[in-house]
This record gives structure tokens, sequence and C-alpha cells, in this order.
């Protein structure tokens, strides 16, 4: 979904919609409140205080490339939105397509064993099965199915928390104070900015809060540092794709946006690829919209002409949110061999 524009301000439909926002927000924090499962190994979750992307794919790509290194056998686990698989199923890249398991998934699989599963507790189950020693959630941190050793909550530091309200009057998934009490520290991705409030409040309950920066690969803006561009994205904020491209030098000369985990289809191929020969741009796009169009014969023109632009979450003080993982996991320190046993009990399939 496009969030709304009345998201960013306390107007009038904000407040037609306050109602429905308390008892929304009051269900959501009475859900949180649930005990949960524990999983049988460690579990670190990444999640969002509000509907939308904030950098949490790149957060938990950066935790799991973290653990790997450290010897450990990290396993992502996500609920796959935007594919139809329920699950849970371990991600075969060779097989599974965006439309089955996501587009995030088969991102976070590049890194480590990935498990889609709607039901997150049966996901975790099989994790464990499969061999994990520690499981890291890409989202999930408002759903109360699974104990969390580590819960990280990541803000876009351009647009924060909006007007503040929980959904549908805001962006908020959950009441700010509820969440921010049930996670263990925060991460601002770019600029602070409009983050500032959820920072003080971070600081106040002494949650450690790091900040951090998407960066684009090198190579791949060495490689376009001469062209013009045709730049497209379907997630939560193309904007910041775009200015992202801007600011590393690249020469956007075209920009289309769509909606978030946009299902591309023919027409759309079909335009962005004229658009592109008739004035001479290279198409360019994110890596979430390239593997969600790969594989579809009706989508191979613009699959074959899109090129992806691969990022990464660049941290401050990445040694002290290092120091957070190992002692909610038991990590190894670096350079040591991998090994812990996965002794500790599972938990029962649901």
């Amino acid at each position: 979904m496009r969030a709304p524009a009345f998201w960013d301000h306390r107007g009038a439909a904000s407040t037609l919609l306050a109602p429905l926002a308390s008892i929304y927000g009051w269900a959501a924090a009475a859900r949180m409140r649930q005990a949960g499962a524990t999983a049988g190994v460690p579990v670190i979750c990444i999640g969002n205080l509000t509907l939308g992307g904030a950098g949490k794919t790149p957060a938990a790509l950066a935790i799991g490339r973290l653990l790997a290194g450290r010897g450990e056998r990290p396993y992502f686990l996500t609920r796959g939105y935007g594919g139809r698989t329920a699950g849970p199923v371990v991600v075969d890249a060779a097989r599974h397509s965006a439309l089955e398991v996501g587009d995030e998934p088969l991102l976070l699989a590049r890194v480590a064993p990935t498990v889609v599963a709607r039901a997150r507790r049966a996901g975790a189950a099989l994790a464990a099965r499969r061999g994990a020693s520690v499981i890291v959630m890409d989202d999930g941190f408002q759903n109360p199915s699974i104990e969390k050793d580590l819960s990280i909550l990541v803000v876009d530091g351009r647009r924060g928390i909006g007007n503040g309200r929980v959904f549908p009057a805001g962006p908020l998934r959950a009441p700010l104070e509820v969440q921010l009490q049930r996670a263990h520290a925060l991460i601002v991705v770019g600029e602070i900015g409009a983050a500032a409030p959820v920072i003080s409040k971070s600081e106040a309950l002494q949650m450690p809060v790091f900040t951090g920066r998407i960066e684009p690969d090198r190579q791949t803006l060495a490689r376009l540092a001469r062209e013009r561009v045709l730049a497209f994205a379907g997630i939560a904020d193309p904007q910041k794709f775009f200015a992202m491209l801007a600011g590393a030098g690249v020469s956007v000369a075209a920009a289309r946006a769509f909606a978030d985990h946009h299902r591309y289809g023919k027409c759309d191929a079909a335009r962005l690829v004229a658009e592109a020969d008739r004035n001479g741009l290279l198409l360019v796009t994110t890596e979430k919209d390239r593997v969600r169009i790969a594989g579809a014969p009706a989508l191979e023109p613009l699959a074959k002409r899109a090129q992806a632009v691969p990022v990464r979450l660049v941290l401050d003080r990445e040694a002290e949110l290092e120091g957070l993982v190992i002692s909610a996991t038991g990590a190894q320190p670096a350079g040591a061999a991998a090994v812990r046993s996965t002794t500790r009990a599972g938990i029962i399939d649901a």
C-alpha cells in the first residue's frame, strides 16, 4: 500500500480516524503483551515501528552477515509478504519465485537459509530442526507467538513516525510507548530529521540508539556513472531510491514509482522498455524489484534490460551493536570457531 498523505500530519482526516486508531492500538498493545513460545535457539527480531519501509531488510541482512562471520548458523524467518506460499518452507532460489515466496525472502536467502511461514512458530520450529543456531526474524516484532531474545527496531530518519498516531489514523503499528518498552535497540537509517522524537523517547528508556545509512554498491555506481538512466521502483518509498541514485552522482533522466511490492505486468514491462528505448536510457531498479520481475516469461524483455543496484546498511558504532548481538545470542567472538550446540528444547509446531 502507499501511505496516505495525512499520515504525515494531524489534519482532519487523521482526527476523524482517531477513534478507530484507539481501538486498533488497544488491540495491538494487548496482543503484544501475550507471552510467546521459546524457539529453542536464540531469536533476534528486526522490526518496524510503522507500516512501510524503513530499512528493515537491509538491517536483517547486516545482522545475518555478522552472525555468519562469527561461525553461527543463522536462519532468517519471514512471513513472505507478497507471496502466496503459507509455508513453512525453506526458500530455494532455484525453484521459488517472488510470486510464490515474496521478494524479500529471495534476497535474504542469498545470505543465509530462509524460512517463509505465515505461522511464525511453525517456521521457527522448522529452522531449529534444520540446524539453525540463531533465528533472525525479518519483521514480526508485533507478533507475540515467539519469544525474542533481542528486538531491534528500525526507523527511517527522514520519515520518522509521521503524525505519531496508530493505524488507520497514522502509520504506527501499535502505540509508540508500548513498542519501545518491548525493544532493546533502535536503528535510525539516514539523517535523523523526523526521527528525533523517537530517539529522545528511546534514550529516556536507556535504549541504545544506533545510526546508519543505506549505501549503494560502488562498482555498480561506477558502471552507471556515464549513463543516463530510467529508474523505477515498487517499494515503500520509491523516492528514497531515486534520491539515493541522484545523490551518488547517477544521472536520473526519468523516474517511475509503483506501489510497494508491485506485481509487474506485461503492460508495465512494455511501457518501461519503450520509454527507455525512446529516450536512450538505461533501466535501473532495486534488488527487490529485480527479483520480482525475474523468471516471468511476460516480463523477460524488462528482466533482460533492468539492472539492479545492490545496497547495504552501513552502521555507525557497529562494534557496540555487535556486542549486543553476542550478548543476546552467545555468538562466538570474531575469529573463534563455530560451535554452539542447539540442544535447548525446541518449540512445538503450530
